[in-house]
């Protein structure tokens, strides 16, 4: 008998991978399909796969002609699976001539002819292409720029800010920039929010009104009420409204919350989150009003927080340091207490500390480096150090390119619920935050 395997995503099924599934299975009598997994496919950056693993394996089922399906889900396992499956042959599409010659020690390498014109890329490159307009100033459109090239279906049209828009933004990436923000709305279809958070609700509200999806960098609002009207107001326009922090789309940070919730280290009896950066404080002017550590870093250190400990804690204590005659805070510190845990945030623009993470539980605990909020990497540390347990896990583009790709399936579905990796819940807490911190509740100056 003699045995052939494939690899493949097999991403929305086409003629092209039956054609190659045909050609693979007429080289032998048996055949062998790996599916990549999410996972993965993520690693080898393939981020925008539309259907799910089970929806792949289960389309490749349909075509009849796989005698076994396995799934691939780590670099190496063809040797792994070539050895422990007598494998004779291995093939694959003529676009990968070359890359697989390293297999030839193993078995026989194949490169069919690929079926032209036909692609899982051009398929969903033909679906509805989503224009995105950029609102801020700062450098970070740059990042946002550069990923969005990454995701298939969306095309950035213009920049617009309230704010002056830095020499350090590269103008070239954007279709025009305007300083006519009606203007950014009719060319787009949606917006990725980046202002100075006090400007949110407004320009939030008004790309609401005129039918536009959003996505906002956090807080998407600087009070509860106005989260809350701005999200039925998303729902009253059938629109969809995200939250945006990339941390949250993170592979790594996904994978330590799930842990977390299947008791790896016990209870958990608190939550320690510490978020720095060194910024030139004489520049406040070019920051915006109220853009200090809290609004800059606080719903990032607040979602571990809350998406752990939960959104209902018992009391908080608030204790900042603010620029004199502004608001600007360069450091913040807030105390939450529970019924059964407690949690702490730390957040500074001006000043450094270790950025680090702490999930402490009753059998051990999670300790995450600095940078935590862009980590690929976190470890399980138990008293006893040989049980200790490291996860590294690749991260892309910081997350920005994973949020844009679940952004744009929010809107191809109509709904941000199946894809936002943030509840409402946690939204609206994060806001209810910012608004106690703006009312100097339970609030200490130092």
């Amino acid at each position: 008998m003699v045995k052939v395997i494939t690899y493949g995503t097999f991403d929305l099924l086409h003629y092209g991978h039956i054609r190659l599934l045909e050609r693979a299975k007429a080289l032998g009598d048996y055949l062998i399909v790996g599916v990549t997994s999410d996972d993965f496919d993520r690693s080898r950056g393939k981020i925008n796969v539309q259907q799910s693993l089970m929806e792949r394996m289960e389309a490749v089922r349909a075509t009849g002609l796989a005698d076994k399906i396995i799934v691939e889900e780590y670099e190496g396992q063809k040797i792994d699976d070539i050895k422990q499956y007598g494998v004779d042959i291995f093939a694959i599409g003529s676009d990968w001539k070359g890359k697989f010659d390293y297999l030839n020690e193993f078995c026989q390498v194949i490169y069919l002819p690929r079926t032209q014109g036909i692609s899982s890329s051009q398929i969903r490159q033909k679906e509805r292409q989503i224009s995105l307009g950029i609102v801020g100033s700062s450098a970070f459109v740059n990042k946002l720029s550069a990923e969005c090239r990454y995701v298939n279906g969306i095309r950035i049209s213009g920049l617009y800010s309230e704010m002056d828009i830095g020499p350090e933004v590269d103008r070239s990436c954007f279709e025009f920039v305007t300083d006519d923000y009606d203007r950014l709305l009719d060319a787009s279809d949606a917006v990725y929010m980046h202002e100075y958070p006090a400007a949110h609700y407004r320009l939030i509200a008004r790309a609401l009104q005129k039918g536009k999806h959003v996505i906002c960098s956090s807080p998407v609002a600087l009070t509860r009420r106005e989260y809350e009207e701005l999200t039925k107001m998303a729902q009253d326009n059938h629109c969809v409204l995200m939250d945006g922090i990339k941390t949250a789309y993170s592979t790594a940070y996904q994978r330590l919350i799930l842990l977390l919730k299947s008791g790896h280290i016990g209870r958990v009896v608190s939550v320690d989150a510490t978020c720095t950066s060194l910024v030139d404080v004489s520049r406040i002017k070019d920051y915006g009003k109220e853009w200090g550590s809290i609004t800059d870093w606080g719903p990032t250190a607040l979602l571990p927080v809350f998406q752990i400990a939960g959104t209902e804690y018992r009391s908080f204590a608030i204790t900042t340091h603010r620029l004199a005659d502004t608001s600007f805070d360069t450091f913040t510190k807030i105390d939450f207490t529970y019924d059964s845990l407690t949690a702490t945030i730390k957040v500074g623009n001006g000043i450094k500390s270790e950025g680090e993470m702490v999930v402490a539980g009753t059998l051990g605990y999670i300790y995450v480096p600095a940078p935590w909020w862009k980590t690929d990497y976190f470890e399980i540390r138990y008293e006893n150090q040989t049980n200790n347990r490291r996860y590294f896990y690749q991260l892309d583009g910081e997350g920005i390119r994973y949020e844009l790709v679940c952004f744009a399936k929010a809107i191809s579905s109509g709904s941000a619920a199946p894809y936002s990796c943030i509840d409402g819940k946690v939204s609206g807490q994060i806001c209810q935050v910012m608004e106690a911190y703006y009312q100097n509740q339970n609030m200490k100056f130092i």
